[in-house]
């Protein structure tokens, strides 16, 4: 667990070495500690960096000085910098071979609640999102709202495909995670600020990012935050991307990551989709064909879309679609704990009919009644 000192001076390397996380992490290792970093001369420090000694002039007392001062904007400013090595710092970006140096955050939601509490999944696509795009895009993002192991869901905080995952995510009850490519207090786009101060208030989300305060929105920058995004969660969906889209980066650093990879595929001759069609061919990614299925793929269980059409589904065959056993079934999935005497009131059936009815359900093993005559189904079943 790194003290102050060294939390201090981990912030200043990563002012320095943001865009190359693993040279400053091999420094570390080489010296002992960040810390130890600084106590280098300006000779052994180049020996250090070996091919990146040029970074040498930019590690000084006077950057140590600056982490200090940015450090203590940032708390004051009701932020935080968690350092790598650090408890609340997140254990999925940990695993990556180049995480950052540190991360900085912004949430009302301890980190813990925040990384550990929820599986991340990350969604991305184009900013030109299509209509067929858009739809896919809140389907999954419901079909996943609705699995027995419900996700965060981690995004850019971009137009097009970010914003509505990151909406749909906050509308169906999901946390979710806005990536960011600038400093901490300055939302990009701007028009995404109130999304960006929804995402904070809601309890198991936040805004990241790992670049210092007043960091500029430069196209540079969003390559670096990609990989923050396929580091921070399992997997990856790409909802529609051009060939040379950042949503593709995201992909390549998840693949590089061993996270799972899922593209949602489009038209031959449709730009926006070749990117995700691409990555199917060349088997980067796996193929979407139903928001249920890649629920399921995900590890999140089954969503309940499909529990009760498989419950139909297998009652239809057994029964017949339109035999009373299924809307009585059906009406106990709707309404767990309903009373034969309710079920009598809701269909306007005798009570031989409805108690005959859940003898028979009871027999197949469908249906339990208890000595209050309320019905449930096992657990087995659904």
């Amino acid at each position: 667990m790194p003290d102050l000192a060294e939390k201090t001076a981990l912030c200043a390397l990563n002012r320095v070495l943001g865009y190359l996380p693993s040279v400053g992490h091999a420094l570390v290792g080489t010296c002992g500690s960040a810390e130890a970093v600084f106590h280098l001369d300006a000779a052994r420090l180049r020996e250090a960096l070996g091919p990146h000694r040029g970074f040498a002039d930019q590690i000084t007392p006077e950057l140590l000085e600056w982490a200090a001062r940015e450090l203590e904007h940032v708390s004051s400013a009701g932020f935080r910098f968690i350092a790598y090595g650090e408890e609340d710092y997140p254990q999925m970006l940990s695993e990556c071979p180049d995480p950052p140096l540190g991360l900085y955050y912004n949430a009302t939601s301890p980190p813990a609640s925040v990384f550990e509490m929820h599986p991340c999944v990350a969604l991305v696509g184009t900013r030109d999102i299509s209509p067929y795009g858009r739809e896919w895009c809140r389907k999954l993002v419901l079909a996943m709202s609705e699995a027995s192991i419900p996700p965060c869901i981690v995004s850019g905080l971009a137009f097009g495909a970010d914003g509505i995952a990151h909406r749909t995510a906050l509308e169906s009850g999901l946390p979710t995670i806005g990536v960011m490519a600038t400093g901490i207090e300055r939302i990009y786009p701007w028009q995404h600020t109130e999304l960006a101060a929804q995402i904070v208030r809601t309890p198991g989300s936040a805004v990241v990012t790992d670049y210092p305060s007043g960091s500029s929105p430069v196209a540079l920058n969003f390559i670096r935050r990609n990989r923050i995004i396929a580091g921070l969660a399992r997997a990856t969906v790409v909802i529609e991307s051009k060939t040379k889209g950042g949503s593709l980066i995201t992909a390549k650093y998840a693949c590089d990551y061993n996270r799972d990879v899922y593209a949602l595929p489009g038209r031959a001759d449709d730009l926006r989709s070749a990117g995700c069609n691409s990555l199917i061919r060349q088997r980067m990614a796996d193929i979407i064909t139903e928001p249920e299925d890649l629920v399921e793929r995900l590890g999140l269980g089954k969503s309940q879309r499909r529990r009760k059409a498989s419950l139909e589904s297998l009652l239809s065959r057994k029964y017949g679609q339109d035999n009373p056993l299924v809307r009585m079934m059906l009406l106990v999935k709707g309404k767990p704990g309903i009373t034969l005497e309710e079920i009598c009131r809701e269909t306007g059936w005798g009570w031989p009919e409805v108690t005959e009815r859940a003898g028979i359900l009871e027999a197949e093993g469908f249906l339990e009644t208890d000595l209050l005559q309320r019905c449930t189904i096992p657990t087995k079943i659904v």
